[in-house]
């Protein structure tokens, strides 16, 4: 075999493994490398000159180390990261009449929407989703997430209602319902009511009312679900970028 055929068969492996699928993952570059040293070789042997890698193919054949193998798979995760975040961009706006302020901190798992209502308070924190994949129960619909809330109401100077609710696509389930005062010590245990499903039908219909007209329902946290998706990537993207300076250093 030619040298001008063997540059050109070697030629045609990079690109292959360049070409590969983007959702193959690359843990180091001796995937195609070990391949591409195999049909070198093979074909040096039919040449008349000594065995060996041409030096322009070393680079190919280098073995990384698993520090630089790791940070490479860092990479990749950031990348694919912030082209999810990118394709969401456009969904996280803030829609027209949204009756929230929002405080999002990056590095914390919540966000805070506070609001004035008649003399009132309403502050909701919103937890990072649990997705639902349908795999829990049968019938379930798939890649729905599910959003654990605190809801608080306080009036000047008094006790104030807390809530503990789980927003679904389309609906808000009450999980619990306290009247806490703030000038109660925190060594003593306050009772903290009744299962809310053991509540009266008509009462607890009234307590969803009570929550729907101070904002907290369904058109509002239809919303939160894709904000607090995109807000979970954009934490996992700063964990990555912390974990690669790390490494780096």
């Amino acid at each position: 075999m030619s040298l001008n055929n063997l540059v050109r068969n070697a030629s045609r492996l990079v690109p292959f493994a360049i070409r590969a699928p983007a959702g193959t993952r690359w843990c180091s570059h001796r995937h195609y490398t070990s391949a591409l040293s195999a049909t070198v070789n093979g074909c040096l042997k039919d040449l008349p000159f000594p065995r060996s890698l041409p030096s322009f193919l070393h680079h190919y054949s280098t073995e990384i180390s698993p520090d630089e193998s790791l940070l490479n798979n860092v990479n990749y995760e950031i990348e694919c990261a912030n082209e999810s975040l990118f394709a969401a961009e456009a969904e996280e706006e803030v829609p027209e009449g949204f009756p929230f302020k929002i405080e999002n901190h990056v590095g914390t798992e919540t966000i805070k929407l506070t609001r004035e209502y008649q003399g009132e308070t309403v502050s909701v924190e919103v937890y990072m989703p649990n997705l639902v994949t349908g795999d829990e129960e049968e019938g379930d619909d798939p890649n729905q997430s599910q959003l654990p809330l605190i809801v608080k109401t306080s009036k000047r100077g008094g006790p104030y209602l807390e809530f503990g609710c789980t927003a679904c696509p389309d609906e808000i389930v009450i999980d619990s319902l306290s009247v806490k005062d703030p000038e109660n010590s925190e060594d003593q245990i306050a009772y903290e009511g009744p299962d809310f499903t053991d509540l009266d039908e008509n009462l607890q219909k009234g307590l969803h009312r009570y929550l729907e007209i101070r904002g907290v329902k369904a058109s509002t946290t239809n919303f939160l679900h894709g904000y607090m998706i995109d807000k979970d990537t954009r934490e996992y993207v700063e964990w990555l970028k912390k974990l690669h300076k790390f490494l780096q250093a």
